[in-house]
């Protein structure tokens, strides 16, 4: 007896202990599930009653770019908070196990997809004869979805192993560079001028998102010390830059296609203004967020009660995400 009781009381505490991971792995799921659903149904409603088609799977394009864009947000974010932690003074040596060799393993696979369509004409492939794959080298749609397949291969890679945290910096621009020539053909007026706005708009996005997401976590990992406050507070002072940023050049790529005469009307009249309206209040939303954080950092007996509008934070960035995935499948309406 005494050998198998404590056995079972340890087997106990584990499963209590076991249990607040397993709900917040479940939550997680349903959350993720639910976001699917904006860029999978989000196309339909937009279009409605606007006199636009929609592209052949759309919704379909709308969710693997939408995944895409999620998994690099989060080892850029890595990247930054592994930065900002280390200047935290007396900051505990720990850190939570890196996500990142499982979200580049999940950007390969949405870039892999996406690939696929290009090799397909842009359409979605029903089966694999469809899929030139040779193809893909003979244009610059094509090209730039293989720089994105191979740029998540070699930062999945050098993230499972290598130990420094830096390593897969190169790879991970190169997909954001890829993407933000990839939103801007030749064929637009100053293509180089909405390529470079994408470049800093994404940039800045993945930083702020993925960085949110892991300063939460290194902040669990820390537990209630005043070096997570710290912590903290480095990020959300880095993050006010990033959203003036943000601002700057999502306005001025809207107004780039929406020339300023016609905003108001598109903003409820075409698909991609009803979606660019929703993800601005999405923001908006975020921003008020980030400014209940930043005031409870200041303010509050307990800096670390900020943790609590951070968290709903995060799930409104996740649902800019998913409308920022919506965005790229409705149609563009370019006036020159």
């Amino acid at each position: 007896m005494t050998l198998t009781r404590p056995t079972s009381e340890a087997a106990d505490g584990t499963g209590a202990a076991a249990a607040p991971g397993v709900r917040r792995a479940a939550a997680v799921l349903v959350l993720a599930a639910l976001g699917a659903l904006v860029p999978l149904l989000g196309p339909s409603a937009a279009l409605r009653g606007t006199g636009e088609a929609a592209a052949p799977g759309a919704g379909g394009i709308a969710l693997l770019r939408a995944v895409l864009c999620a998994a690099l947000c989060v080892p850029v974010g890595e990247l930054l908070v592994h930065q900002l932690a280390d200047r935290v003074p007396g900051a505990p040596k720990e850190r939570p196990r890196s996500w990142a060799p499982v979200a580049a393993a999940v950007g390969f696979a949405a870039a892999l997809g996406l690939a696929a369509v290009v090799a397909s004409g842009n359409l979605v492939p029903e089966s694999l004869s469809q899929i030139d794959a040779g193809g893909l080298h003979a244009s610059r749609d094509g090209r730039l979805a293989l720089l994105e397949v191979n740029a998540f291969a070699v930062a999945g890679c050098l993230c499972a192993l290598s130990r420094r945290p830096g390593t897969p910096v190169w790879p991970l621009a190169a997909v954001v560079v890829a993407e933000a020539l990839r939103a801007h053909p030749t064929t637009e007026h100053t293509p180089w001028v909405g390529s470079g706005l994408t470049l800093v708009h994404l940039t800045c996005a993945a930083l702020w998102v993925g960085g949110l997401v892991a300063a939460l976590r290194t902040l669990r990992c820390w537990g209630g010390t005043a070096a997570g406050a710290a912590l903290l507070g480095r990020y959300a002072r880095v993050a006010v830059g990033l959203l003036a940023a943000i601002t700057a050049t999502g306005v001025w790529s809207s107004l780039r296609r929406m020339p300023p005469e016609t905003v108001v009307e598109q903003l409820t009249s075409t698909a991609y203004g009803r979606v660019l309206l929703a993800k601005v209040l999405l923001v908006a939303a975020v921003a008020a967020l980030a400014l209940c954080a930043r005031r409870r950092l200041r303010r509050a007996a307990d800096p670390l009660t900020a943790c609590s509008p951070a968290r709903a934070e995060v799930l409104a960035l996740g649902a800019v995400v998913a409308a920022s995935g919506l965005l790229t499948a409705v149609p563009v309406p370019v006036r020159w």
